[in-house]
């Protein structure tokens, strides 16, 4: 067999290997497969992956507590999509691969912590093991355990938009369309684009990528492009109190948006956002029309092309 044919199994043995936790494995069939063409570009971006996270490994023994072993490798997680920016195009099965490497590493220490049961009433706990379940493609007990982390962070932007991305990943459409509006409603910060694997929602950011926004802007536009393109189709009436909360946080944006302009490109969406929940809380329950109609005067005042793709 030529040096080029054996590219492809080298290189899906040494993802074998990565997807087995073993990363030294990993490095020493890239470290070969180098020897038959060294400037073959998978070899390569794969090579620089896994001497990062290989990097990021020996700190670990700087860590006593299992906890923390477990909560440092899905720090660096958010870390790695950095480098990856750095260092070119993105290569799927060896992201793919290191995220089996990454997820399965740190399951083993938060299982640990689980232990018998006596820890299974932290919130953080449950959902780190449930993003880590999801990163191994154990959806089923991803949702496990994130139902039971979102018991008690029911407005955690984070946990709302994984509870959602694995209801999408099982086919339960529904929900993810419900907790997704509620994740990006509740804290768009806090949803991280970068660690969302349902197809819904990636060719939601990629649209909205596309229309220009990138960073915290675009976190703040996908609720209300999600409304616009039709992926979030699913509302609920409001309770009283919520629908007092989410006029009184209307009143407090509306204010912040005039007095401090240096942080519209933020704010603005994040009221928009509020004024679509209050028109579909007004549409609901069969409201006055000049309500619909002074709530969408105050979002063509803002923003006028929002406008015209809503009405």
């Amino acid at each position: 067999m030529d040096g080029e044919k054996s590219i492809p199994a080298l290189l899906q043995e040494a993802y074998n290997h990565l997807k087995a936790c073993d990363a030294e494995g990993a490095r020493s069939i890239l470290e070969d497969a180098l020897k038959v063409d060294y400037e073959h570009p998978d070899v390569v971006y794969a090579l620089k992956c896994v001497n990062w996270w290989l990097e990021r490994a020996r700190k670990l023994e700087e860590f006593e507590d299992t906890y923390d072993k477990g909560g440092y490798i899905l720090s660096q997680w958010k870390q790695f999509f950095v480098f990856l920016d750095r260092i070119g195009e993105a290569r799927e099965p060896c992201i793919y691969a290191t995220r089996r490497f990454v997820f399965s590493s740190a399951l083993a220490y938060f299982q640990d912590v689980l232990g018998d049961g006596i820890n299974q009433h932290d919130p953080e706990l449950l959902l780190q093991v449930g993003q880590c379940y999801k990163g191994v493609g154990n959806y089923d007990l991803a949702l496990k355990y994130l139902q039971q982390a979102w018991k008690f962070k029911r407005d955690d932007g984070e946990t709302l938009s994984e509870l959602a991305d694995v209801n999408a990943l099982l086919e339960d459409s529904i929900k993810a369309k419900v907790f997704f509006r509620e994740a990006f409603f509740a804290d768009p910060q806090g949803v991280d684009l970068r660690s969302m694997e349902s197809e819904m929602i990636l060719r939601l950011r990629d649209r909205v990528t596309d229309l220009g926004y990138s960073g915290r802007e675009l976190s703040e536009w996908m609720p209300i492009y999600g409304c616009i393109f039709g992926v979030f189709t699913v509302k609920r009436e409001l309770k009283p109190v919520e629908l007092g909360r989410l006029k009184q946080s209307i009143f407090s944006l509306e204010n912040e948006v005039r007095s401090r302009p240096e942080n519209a490109a933020l704010l603005v969406p994040r009221l928009i956002n509020r004024y679509l929940w209050l028109l579909d809380h007004y549409e609901n329950v069969r409201a006055d029309p000049g309500l619909i109609e002074e709530t969408m005067l105050k979002i063509k005042i803002i923003d006028p092309e929002i406008h015209e793709r809503i009405r």
